[in-house]
């Protein structure tokens, strides 16, 4: 029988904060570790750091074994419903436009705009990236651009990892502001302040990102030919991030700056092209031919190249062998006619006309969130207090089945199957691969988030917050440090603000510090700590068939993550000391 109530304790260890804090990073060290330096796959990593926060909750915190498992099972749903289901959806697109025939004329069409893998890297993964993390977000953007940036030629990890990288500026405004909203509704700060201060934060990273997508495409070459347009793209980027997010809408911050680069980039490639795209398109051809060793590959009687997803851990290759042969792309390129252009970018542009009717039409957006379903999770609702003694409303799951961003993906499928004339059994049988291939994936996902919840609702969250927060004056440094952590479990700045926002802002009325700039600075501490999180590595590794394979992108993006949040959180000290002035009066 369950107990009547669990209330967490913050220093459930020997009553001492710092012990207790690290007996609770005992599962996040236990995720690091396996990804990382051991290698496993995620699956494996995940479902071992969900045993050990259980161990911790139950024997650390004093958790009932019921209410815990209970936890891990609403946690597990969670992930599978909607975090999996987006995923799951925007691969069955795209298992559309492949059997279709026409993934590679999309590929041909960005080879048009620019043949520079490079240049490439910037427009798909950070302009057309930042605008779906705008208008959908949790993971979607990474699952599309993943394997669009595969379509023109990248190599699985590369394609991952840039896809990771490039989901950074954009994510605090993404889903329509969510991330900042949720904030402003638990701390009861105006949410367009908070979003005034986060758009004199991430524009700066902003600035930068697309020089690292260069970096990390093609090093110093790629760094010295592209810097114009990455810095052209970066700085537009960011300049219309600060006047939407400061003088516009926190809702439209994310659509505006995306558009805004796009057309910038767009513009300059009239006038100026970078050199060296030749030999750059040459040795992302010759990586990607090393890296499909060993894939299956098979000629259709048309010759097309259908990419797939396979659960070894490589991507077969349904086509020629050559499909990323320069002169090939050429060609095909130069073929293009204004139809098959169309067509080859239907499914893309109706998921951002879709996306932007559920989100900005009110009463569209009104009549799906009507149909959300809010589900008392059984047995843990009523039964689990916060800290300070509230119920809490974690134990309440919110059933999105029609306002889902998947849910509107799988319509889009649909729509592109009939305009492609893709048969309703060809549709079936891709939605039924899809599932079948993605099955580790699930898996995985789902122990993150019931690890997630299980840290959440024990209050072992809490006590590495408080731990964090109890540096004072000096917590101006670190507090990025919490929506950087928070998001690296969760996988969601929305989920990192709804654990870390009012902490934040309870530690800065302590510490004499802007709780505004504090609670800004978890959401923009939080956009570098998504490329990191076990779930999103998950759903890279997903979209370009590398499953199994998550400790290796992890590895690649890792130091990455580490030094933007170590220069966001000297920018956040710096802005409640000497640059005080860069913050909205």
């Amino acid at each position: 029988m369950l107990v009547a109530s669990y209330r967490p304790e913050l220093a459930p260890v020997a009553d001492s904060l710092w012990l207790s804090a690290l007996i609770a990073l005992l599962p996040l060290l236990t995720v690091f570790l396996t990804l990382g330096l051991l290698r496993w796959p995620a699956h494996w990593a995940g479902l071992t750091s969900l045993g050990v926060a259980v161990l911790v909750a139950v024997l650390a915190y004093g958790m009932p074994l019921d209410l815990t498992l209970l936890s891990a099972s609403e946690g597990a749903v969670f992930g599978l419903m909607p975090i999996m289901w987006i995923v799951f959806c925007a691969i069955v697109l795209y298992q559309v436009t492949v059997v279709s025939g026409r993934f590679e004329d999309l590929r041909a069409v960005f080879h048009l705009i620019s043949g520079d893998p490079r240049v490439q890297a910037i427009i798909i993964a950070f302009c057309f990236g930042g605008l779906l993390e705008a208008l959908a977000g949790f993971g979607a953007p990474v699952a599309i651009t993943g394997v669009m940036l595969m379509a023109v030629g990248f190599s699985p990890l590369r394609a991952a990892a840039v896809a990771l990288l490039a989901n950074t500026a954009p994510v605090a405004f993404g889903a329509i502001g969510t991330p900042i909203i949720t904030a402003g509704a638990l701390t009861k700060i105006d949410y367009n302040d908070i979003g005034a201060y986060v758009g004199h934060q991430t524009p700066l990273l902003a600035a930068f990102v697309p020089l690292l997508l260069v970096f990390m495409v093609d090093g110093r070459r790629g760094l010295r030919q592209t810097w114009p347009i990455a810095l052209t793209v970066g700085l537009v980027f960011g300049v219309a991030q600060w006047l939407s997010a400061t003088y516009v809408s926190v809702e439209l911050t994310d659509i505006v700056a995306s558009l805004a680069a796009l057309a910038a980039a767009v513009v300059l490639l009239r006038v100026w092209s970078p050199q060296g795209g030749r030999d750059a398109q040459e040795h992302m051809a010759a990586e990607r031919e090393r890296d499909l060793v060993g894939a299956t590959v098979a000629v259709d009687g048309a010759g097309h190249d259908r990419t797939r997803f396979s659960t070894s851990g490589a991507t077969a290759a349904d086509g020629p062998k050559d499909v990323t042969d320069v002169a090939d792309i050429d060609a095909r390129a130069r073929s293009l006619t204004p139809g098959r252009i169309g067509m080859a970018l239907l499914p893309y542009l109706l998921v951002i006309a879709v996306f932007s009717c559920a989100k900005l039409i009110d009463p569209v957006k009104e009549w799906l969130a009507g149909t959300d379903a809010k589900v008392a999770w059984p047995g843990l609702d009523g039964n689990v207090q916060t800290v300070t003694g509230k119920t809490s409303t974690s134990t309440v799951y919110l059933f999105q089945w029609l306002s889902s961003p998947g849910t509107l993906l799988l319509i889009c499928s649909v729509v592109v199957a009939l305009i492609y004339r893709v048969s309703p059994r060809e549709w079936l049988t891709e939605l039924s691969g899809t599932a079948v291939k993605l099955r580790f994936a699930f898996l995985t996902v789902a122990s993150v988030l019931a690890l997630a919840y299980v840290m959440n609702l024990s209050g072992q969250v809490i006590t590495i917050g408080t731990w964090i927060a109890g540096a004072g004056a000096a917590f101006a440094f670190l507090s990025p440090l919490l929506g950087w952590l928070g998001t690296a479990v969760t996988g969601s700045d929305t989920s990192a603000n709804a654990l870390f926002a009012t902490l934040q802002q309870t530690a800065a009325d302590k510490a004499g510090i802007d709780p505004t700039l504090l609670v800004a600075a978890n959401s923009s501490g939080g956009v570098v700590g998504k490329m990191i999180s076990p779930q999103n590595l998950t759903i890279a590794a997903t979209s370009v068939g590398l499953l199994g394979k998550e400790s290796e992108i992890f590895r690649k993006v890792v130091l990455w993550s580490v030094g933007l949040v170590i220069a966001m959180c000297l920018l956040v000290g710096l802005q409640h000391t000497v640059l005080s002035w860069m913050l909205p009066s």
